[in-house]
């Protein structure tokens, strides 16, 4: 899945972290998922954090995803894309920034799982080795949710949203904070399941 970001492990294990229905917003049409983070220190491996959408089809809504959108794909209708990709943490305001065009989802779609992971290029970092995180959910001007992930600092990936279509086609926002213990390439595979 990542091509180029070697894998750290790959062992996963969910975590407890944040409160699963802190935020629920009905009517969700367009969305921005953005990420910041500070560099890494000099002379240490960059900080290299990644925003995952995952989306599930209707009959299988916490089976495998259909498709996923990181760093180095979209989505095949261009509703889910990563406009901005940091590989350092580097710049003035959000290092990623990934919109979502629910309302232009296919209605084969009905669940959609954003994540963070973190690369690990060598040894191994947890959020709560990388200063200044903070995740921002928002629908044009209005945040939806916002993060520091310190509920998941010990995790070296984290689910931050969920987004459901009911059967009148509405879509419905809820805060999903959910710790796991793996590389990009496994969370990819776990970040779906059902709490």
């Amino acid at each position: 899945m990542c091509p180029g970001h070697p894998g750290g492990s790959t062992t996963a294990r969910s975590r407890g972290g944040g409160s699963p229905m802190s935020s629920v917003s009905k009517g969700i049409k367009k969305v921005e998922v953005g990420l910041k983070w500070d560099p890494s220190p000099a002379g240490t491996p960059p900080n290299d954090l990644d925003i995952i959408a995952a989306t599930y089809a209707s009959e299988a809504p916490y089976g495998n995803p259909v498709y996923l959108v990181h760093f180095d794909s979209r989505s095949p209708d261009g509703t889910i894309t990563l406009n901005r990709d940091s590989r350092t943490g580097q710049g003035f305001g959000f290092d990623e920034v990934m919109v979502l065009e629910l309302d232009r989802l296919a209605s084969t779609y009905s669940r959609v799982v954003v994540g963070v992971a973190i690369q690990q290029q060598e040894g191994q970092k947890v959020f709560g080795d990388i200063t200044n995180t903070v995740v921002r959910i928002r629908e044009g001007y209005t945040d939806l949710a916002q993060s520091d992930l310190a509920a998941v600092a010990g995790s070296t990936a984290t689910t931050i949203a969920e987004f459901t279509r009911d059967e009148s086609g509405t879509w419905t926002f809820r805060e999903a904070i959910r710790g796991f213990d793996a590389d990009p390439t496994s969370f990819a595979a776990l970040m779906g399941s059902e709490v």
